[in-house]
This record gives C-alpha cells, sequence and structure tokens, in this order.
C-alpha cells in the first residue's frame, strides 16, 4: 500500500562517485573542507546556498546563545542514561533531544511560527502590527495557551541574552518585520493581559533568524544543534565527573510516594 507522495524520488543535498562527494552543488574536498566553518556548512546544508557575513554572524550568535543553560531536563536525562548505559553515548545525546519539546527548546519554533502568522496577516489583510498583535495575544489567551518567547522564571527582568540578539540586529541593520511584530506583541501583552512579559531567549532566535533569511521549516534544528554540542559537553564531564547517579537519588529523593499502601 502506497502511503504519501511517492512521485519524487529526488534529492539535491549529495551524492557520490568513485572519485568525489558532491554536497549542494559543491565538491567537498576540493571546495568545502579546510574553506569554510561549520556554521557556514550548516547553513549551507539547510538553505543550499552559502550564508552572507551577516547570516554566519547571526547563525553563530544564537547557537551560542542557546547551546547551553545548565542542568535542564534534557541535559539531565542525557546524563542520567550515559550513567545507566556508558556504552552507548549516543543513546545518552538521543535521550537529551528526545526530550526537547514545546516547553524545552522547542519553543523557539513554536514562537516562530506565531510570529510569523501575523506578520502574514499584516500583509495578507492590510492591518497594522499593533491589531495583528493584540488580536494573535487575544486568540492566544481564548485558548489558554502561552505567550511563546515571552516570560521567564529567573530572569523576570529581562532574558540578557534576548536584549543582546535583539541589540545586534538593531545595531547591525537586520532587524525586519519578525522583530518589529515581536516588539509590537511585547506591546500588546499588558493591554490584553495586564502586566508585562519579558523577551525570552527564545523569542529573539526566531524572530533574528527570520530576519535574516532562514527558513521557518528548519527553525527547530537551530536549537538541537547547538544542545547536541552541549550534551557532547556534559557526557564528556559525566564519564569523568559522573552525577548521573547523583541526580537520580535526589529525584527519588525530591518524590513522596503517595499511592495506595498494601495490606
Amino acid at each position: 500500500m502506497r502511503i504519501g507522495k511517492q512521485d519524487q524520488p529526488f534529492s539535491a543535498i549529495c551524492t557520490s562517485d568513485a572519485d568525489s562527494i558532491t554536497v549542494r552543488g559543491k565538491d567537498l574536498v576540493g571546495e568545502l573542507i579546510g574553506k569554510t566553518d561549520f556554521t557556514t556548512y550548516f547553513w549551507f546544508l539547510v538553505t543550499g546556498h552559502m550564508p552572507t557575513a551577516e547570516q554566519r554572524f547571526f547563525a553563530d550568535a544564537v547557537l551560542l546563545s542557546i547551546a547551553e543553560h545548565g542542568l535542564v531536563p534534557s541535559v539531565v536525562a542525557a546524563r542520567m542514561t550515559y550513567a545507566a548505559a556508558p556504552e552507548a553515548f549516543q543513546g545518552a545525546v538521543a535521550a537529551g533531544l528526545l526530550g526537547c519539546g514545546s516547553v524545552v527548546l522547542g519553543s523557539a519554533e513554536v514562537t516562530g511560527r506565531f510570529i510569523a502568522g501575523l506578520v502574514a496577516e499584516v500583509q495578507e489583510k492590510g492591518i497594522s502590527e499593533a491589531e495583528a498583535a493584540v488580536a494573535g495575544v487575544q486568540a492566544l489567551r481564548a485558548e489558554r495557551k502561552a505567550i511563546p518567547g515571552f516570560g521567564h522564571p529567573q530572569h523576570s527582568g529581562g532574558d540578557p541574552r534576548a536584549n543582546l540578539l535583539l541589540s545586534l540586529a538593531r545595531e547591525r541593520g537586520a532587524a525586519g518585520a519578525h522583530i518589529t511584530m515581536l516588539m509590537a506583541v511585547q506591546k500588546a501583552i499588558p493591554e490584553v493581559i495586564g502586566r508585562d512579559l519579558p523577551i525570552n531567549v527564545n523569542g529573539a532566535i526566531p524572530t533574528v533568524m527570520l530576519d535574516v533569511g532562514f527558513p521557518l521549516e528548519a527553525l527547530k534544528g537551530i536549537s538541537l544543534l547547538a544542545r547536541t554540542a552541549s550534551l557532547i559537553g556534559h557526557l564528556q564531564e559525566e564519564a569523568t565527573r559522573p552525577i548521573g547517579f547523583v541526580l537520580s537519588g535526589k529525584a527519588a529523593e525530591a518524590i513522596t510516594y503517595d499511592g495506595p499502601t498494601g495490606a
């Protein structure tokens, strides 16, 4: 039984023969290795074209901003998995990545789609950014959904990573429709919910990347690539200074059983 489209059996990413490996139309050995950096290569792999200097600058900046954030759930999952299965380094990395959903790490993608949708409404309906922002926040509140890209449990006065990324975008002339809409949403929030919320790093990352031309569909890949680097660092430390079972033990200590008792 055929499932899904099967009429375009093609890929434009990579091919090889006995003498060469071709990636996106460039010779891997002759044109890429030793002649480009990994951030540039990542952009090239995803989009099919080399980034401009500004695109590479901001890709570097956002990758640095999101890679490491301490013992967040994805890191804890990876370190505990590695403690239990030290022969499966790849399994521990995978365990960390599998926990990167809409609450942890994946919220940049959610924010990107939300902001991009509002930008599209402005273009399609001819309304102002302010009108689109208010309507968007109202719709989220009506569905009792969080406003993606806003609020932080620790940086309640403003996420320093987000502040820097947005400042860099403005200083370098890279701020466009998506950052403009992000700021419109920030202004709309008090009007709709009655209090301010700071922009967090998952609000800054997608709007900056969209404004410099990164594809919306690949936004989550930014966070996944960055966090993979962090997970490898944590697992290297876990191999030499293990805390996986400490984390496991503290979890057991922190939870009280409240189920039925035996006879």
